[in-house]
């Protein structure tokens, strides 16, 4: 066969393939079916050179060699293995008689769990028929016998890798046969232990339990075998200490055979870990000790581990009776405080921790892998397991296979994802063949030996035209139906609960969809249920969208900190919106719309009662340019486009105020999804307030001026003072104000007040008229003699107050006054006017400074809440907002006069100006900056989730956890919930910026 043959048939190098098959004694045309057996493999120049290793190094290569010839399932089996496997190739040059484990009715006969613990037991020379089986090391030395024991295990695995690859075994034999080999393999090493140890066998009786995959009779190729220990003492041996002792040396002794490391290589490795306390716990344990834990301390995780757990091992009477002990308690576990939370932050962290490079390649734990097959199979048995015992079953496939019986899964998609779990185990299991090793990682196609491997990994899968493309093809296909599936498995059921669907569907009854809603934490499954019905019952176009699209969201909803309200908000902007075309049209062609909107109602009440008032405004989730803040001029257009749009000032406000209600959404909307940070929440929210204010001003002297019969006499201005001023809004601020007028030239200066006093209260009564949009209140506390004093004064008023009476406190409110509404040539004359005040020359008297931090000292002492924890109020707090906003502010009192930059009404931006003018140390700035930061996200976030202003962070978890989500936080290793990291993290931020301020406010 010339060497163009041979790269026809697939060798990757034709000519060292010929010299290959000429060292090896085959002829090409003699030997033709071998090597068309060859080229038909996964790798023809791996299976080739395999085989020529072993005929090197056999004192039987003839008989090999016509054994290939006459027998074809032989041929088959071997080349198959060696076209998969440079390890179990390397096996068989070690051992080159082996391949004879693949020829005969033995190689293709799939044995039962028995036979092959009878067949290793038998091995190391104990009696399988005894309750606790011995090793005899009576002829050989415990090396001798434990190499014994692992070569045993290597030829069992290569008749099953001859099976599997043949396609005699599917998935769920070999996997069956894996857990059973390595069951075999664990009876076997404590049968050596307890040989080795034996006062130690005879004080003790001990149960290994299979936990994971080898508990579910589903183990891969190259896997921990997670096991737990459980001990009693032997009969007539009273001392449990000692026969625990003795029982955990047998352990540890029976863990170490499976993972040496010799001529054979590490099987795989015996983890204990998912024990009580973990790695941290004792290895073995009385029943009693298992019991008791679990029944006190476990967490949600460790109840889904011990789904799966199975005796495997030793003692079969203790085995049994852990599992009667457990099981009762793994299927009440749905019914755990906090169940859904917990069990959502093991999947986010799972997901979390995956490399990014990674991502796309992971098959055990990315988005579309094997884990998100696991996890809702599993969610599932343990929601429903609890009144169906046909569901508790630790294998995967069969617990599919149970839940499609009994309708919790359309048997579609119960196949389809069953299909593709045996897809992405197939390619599991063939990537760890290779090697015998442990990985779950598609190789990397950017790389030449990625390449490679995926073409081996194609061709073992028959793609064989285009090995590499197609893998990839169908992995991706997969890997989206599986996240699909995933997504819908939980939820779609719910709805053929509720909807009228087709009758060959299966569906829930309204029982098991209220168990099933009650485990994904909604608090009115009832509730919930009616809400799904009005959403999907009919046969109307909205209705069988609406089926389309809940299976998704509810999973979007159930992972928010409050489902009951999202689905509510849902239905009442779907009711809103009724058949308009483009609203349920943008949520099914735009997902990213419906995943937001899930978010956005099932986190935030101050979100969802903007949206329901304008449920329109759900387009704005479209495009992160549309949460974009608008730029002032375009806001004053449209303010100005409704004043002239309506006749009445009522009216004209009403427009403004909708306006403002868009803009508040837009906001909140951003800042929750991370569009935006709080510098720019407060830009947003102060700029839609001076237009709001400045339109609404021009109406009511519009107004004022129709009612007095004549135009005003007298200029208006509006100055914002607090936060307003500081370009600082939050969401539920009031709006600080003082009111300056200053007459016309010849204007009666009565009437010129009167009609400035009319203006104001015309102004406060229409931005306050009881109406669908929010309110905008004005608060002239700040003014000159506070609320004693008038609520508008004239500008020369203003300057006579200042020059003969203001007060240090007055100084330090101007610090943030700033004209932003009317007359804004009064404005810039009153910024003149009060610049002196504010930034004093020389900065402010001992005096004023004695009196500025008594009034701080005596804030904190009477302002604060009582009751309200110190180190959790946002504002008046131990290093929150005040303690910054003081500091900063008197270091402006002090220095602004000489500092020109320091003349500003922002904090952040006066506190970077006092860092550069080294008036602050940078880490003292930085810690400031920090805790300011921190305080305003919070205080924000706490008004977003709860619909209403506050303060304090609150002390109710659902609420704390709600509002740390909001903010990003999430469950880390540490296991701390969200709401507690955000605590730890506020605690830590303001605890260093009290510090500073105390150093610098009141030692400075």
């Amino acid at each position: 066969m010339s060497v163009g043959a041979l790269a026809r048939r697939g060798f990757g190098d034709a000519a060292r393939a010929a010299r290959l098959l000429t060292e090896a004694g085959l002829d090409p045309v003699a030997h033709e079916p071998v090597v068309d057996a060859i080229s038909r493999s996964a790798d023809p120049d791996l299976a080739l050179l395999g085989l020529g290793r072993i005929v090197e190094r056999s004192e039987e290569a003839a008989d090999l060699r016509t054994a290939l010839l006459d027998d074809a399932d032989l041929r088959d089996r071997l080349i198959r293995v060696l076209g998969a496997s440079r390890a179990l190739a390397d096996h068989l040059v070690r051992h080159p008689g082996d391949w004879r484990e693949l020829r005969g009715a033995d190689a293709a006969r799939l044995p039962d769990a028995e036979e092959l613990r009878a067949g290793l037991l038998h091995v190391v020379g104990a009696d399988p028929n005894s309750p606790a089986p011995t090793a005899d090391l009576s002829a050989f030395d415990v090396a001798e016998v434990t190499h014994a024991l692992r070569l045993a295990y290597r030829r069992r695995v290569l008749r099953l890798a001859g099976r599997d690859l043949t396609g005699v075994q599917d998935l769920k034999e070999v996997a069956t046969e894996l857990a059973d080999l390595a069951a075999a393999v664990l009876e076997g090493s404590l049968a050596v232990a307890r040989a080795r140890f034996p006062k130690d066998a005879a004080r003790c009786r001990l149960a290994v339990i299979g936990m994971g995959k080898c508990g579910g009779r589903e183990l891969n190729y190259v896997s921990d075998v997670d096991v737990v220990f459980v001990a009693e003492p032997a009969d007539g041996f009273s001392d449990e200490h000692a026969a625990l002792e003795a029982a955990t040396r047998l352990a540890a002794a029976m863990m170490e055979i499976p993972r040496q490391t010799d001529a054979e290589g590490t099987l795989w490795e015996v983890d204990a870990a998912l024990r009580p306390d973990g790695r941290n716990g004792p290895l073995v344990r009385p029943l009693a000790g298992h019991v008791a834990y679990y029944e006190r301390w476990a967490k949600t995780w460790e109840f889904q581990a011990l789904l799966k757990a199975r005796p495997i091992a030793g003692d079969a009477e203790l085995g049994a009776a852990y599992a009667r002990a457990i099981s009762p308690m793994v299927w009440q576990a749905a019914g755990r405080p906090n169940f859904v939370e917990d069990v959502q932050a093991m999947r986010r962290r799972v997901e979390s921790h995956i490399p990014h490079t990674e991502v796309d390649r992971q098959l055990k734990l990315g988005r579309g892998g094997l884990r998100d097959i696991e996890f809702a199979v599993q969610l599932l048995q343990l929601v429903h397991g609890r009144g169906d015992d046909s569901l508790r079953s630790g294998n995967t496939l069969e617990a599919l296979e149970a839940l499609s019986r009994g309708g919790y899964v359309g048997r579609q998609d119960a196949a389809g994802m069953a299909d593709s779990y045996r897809f992405l185990r197939r390619v599991e299991h063939l990537l760890q063949l290779h090697r015998l090793r442990r990985t779950h990682l598609l190789p990397d196609s950017r790389t030449e030996s990625g390449q490679q491997e995926l073409r081996r990994l194609g061709r073992s899968l028959g793609f064989t035209a285009n090995p590499v493309t197609d893998l990839a093809a169908t992995w991706r296909r997969r890997a989206g139906e599986v996240r699909r599936l995933h997504e819908k498995l939980f939820y779609q059921p719910l709805l053929k609960a509720v909807a009228r669907l087709p009758e060959d569907e299966a569906r829930l009854s309204p029982e098991q969809a209220r168990t099933r809603l009650e485990a994904l934490g909604f608090l009115d499954p009832a509730g919930a249920l009616r809400h799904l019905e009005a959403l999907t019952s009919g046969v109307t176009r909205r209705a069988a969208i609406q089926r389309t699209l809940l299976p998704v969201m509810l999973g979007w909803f159930a992972d928010s900190p409050a489902p009951d309200a999202g689905l509510l908000g849902f239905r009442q902007v779907s009711d809103a919106l009724g058949t308009t075309p483009w609203y349920l049209r943008l949520l099914r062609d735009d997902i990213r719309v419906a995943e937001r909107m899930a978010y956005l109602l099932g986190t935030s009440r101050y979100v969802t009662d903007l949206l329901l008032r304008a449920p329109e405004a759900v387009a704005l989730l479209a495009d992160d340019a549309d949460l974009a803040q608008r730029r002032d001029a375009e806001l004053i257009a449209e303010a100005n486009a409704a004043l002239r749009r309506h006749d009445t000032a009522e009216n004209q406000v009403a427009g403004v105020r909708a306006l403002r209600r868009r803009e508040l959404l837009r906001t909140a909307a951003a800042d929750l999804l991370g569009v935006t940070d709080i510098d720019g929440v407060g830009d947003a929210l102060t700029a839609i307030a001076s237009v709001t204010i400045d339109a609404a001003l021009r109406a009511a002297t519009e107004r004022v001026a129709h009612q007095r019969g004549a135009e005003p006499c007298t200029r208006m201005c509006v100055i914002a003072m607090g936060r307003f001023g500081g370009n600082e809004l939050s969401y539920t601020s009031d709006a600080d104000v003082m009111y300056v007028h200053d007459p016309l030239p010849g204007a009666d200066p009565a009437e010129a007040a009167a009609t400035a006093g009319a203006i104001v209260r015309e102004l406060a009564r229409l931005l306050e008229l009881p109406a669908a949009e929010p309110p905008v209140r004005l608060d002239a506390a700040l003014r000159p003699e506070g609320k004693s004093g008038p609520m508008v004064r004239t500008f020369d008023s203003y300057a006579a107050y200042y020059t003969r009476w203001a007060s240090s406190w007055e100084s330090q409110a101007l610090l943030r006054a700033m004209p932003v509404a009317g007359d804004a040539g009064l404005g810039e004359r009153f910024t003149a006017l009060i610049d002196p005040i504010r930034y004093p020359e020389g900065g402010p008297s001992d005096q004023a400074l004695r009196e500025i931090r008594r009034l701080k000292a005596r804030m904190e002492a009477e302002r604060l809440p009582r009751g309200a924890d110190p180190t959790l109020h946002t504002k008046l707090g131990r290093g929150g907002l005040s303690d910054v906003e003081w500091t900063v502010q008197l270091l402006q009192l002090r220095h602004a006069h000489a500092v020109p930059e320091l003349r500003t009404t922002g904090t952040l931006q006066a506190l970077n100006a006092a860092v550069r003018g080294g008036l602050l140390d940078p880490d003292d700035g930085a810690t400031l900056e920090v805790a300011w930061r921190l305080a305003s996200r919070v205080r924000g976030a706490v008004t977003l989730v709860r619909g209403r202003g506050g303060d304090s962070i609150p002390t109710d978890l659902r609420e704390r956890t709600a509002i740390a989500g909001a903010l990003g936080y999430r469950a880390d290793d540490s296991e701390a919930g969200p709401g507690e990291l955000m605590v730890e993290e506020y605690r830590r931020a303001t605890r260093r910026a009290r510090a500073v301020m105390e150093r610098v406010f009141y030692d400075s």
